[in-house]
């Protein structure tokens, strides 16, 4: 499986099985996501798309994966909160400064719960943590801040 950013959208991603059928899944950043279905015959052209809302999307994952299902797991999505990863760019306004200076809590209610940078992960970045090109930031809020957090670590 491989996956793809789409900026302001969310990420696709796309698996080819062993019969070499080619199916993407779109994870939108409001929680639905977009199954794709694509011909044998024409590994690039759509056979079917079907449009999932999140309640929908998490049933199709419990009924799919029923052995990873945990009542310890917190499905955010029901309490109006969801996890994005939002990457910063080598041009971001950001490379270099520190997270406080984001103000990401204040201005957005959006808590920076993780940075990953190449292999390494480093869980719960205080305010002094100094940002870089490439980083990419695991946040977790609500829609709206999460949209406005992405809109400010996406200046240039």
């Amino acid at each position: 499986m491989s996956s793809t950013p789409l900026p302001g959208i969310g990420v696709q991603y796309d698996l080819t099985t062993r019969e070499h059928r080619h199916l993407s899944v779109i994870a939108h950043r409001d929680g639905t996501r977009t199954v794709n279905v694509y011909r044998s015959d024409d590994p690039d052209a759509c056979l079917q798309s079907l449009h999932l809302t999140a309640g929908e999307s998490d049933a199709l994952v419990d009924a799919l994966m029923p052995g990873h299902h945990s009542p310890n797991l917190l499905h955010t999505t029901a309490l109006g909160l969801v996890a994005e990863r939002i990457e910063l760019s080598s041009q971001s306004h950001w490379n270099g400064r520190t997270l406080g200076e984001t103000r990401m809590r204040t201005e957005t209610g959006v808590s920076i719960v993780a940075v990953l940078r190449r292999a390494d992960a480093v869980p719960s970045p205080g305010p002094g943590f100094r940002l870089a090109g490439g980083d990419t930031l695991i946040v977790i809020g609500t829609h709206e801040g999460v949209d406005a957090a992405a809109t400010i670590l996406g200046r240039e």
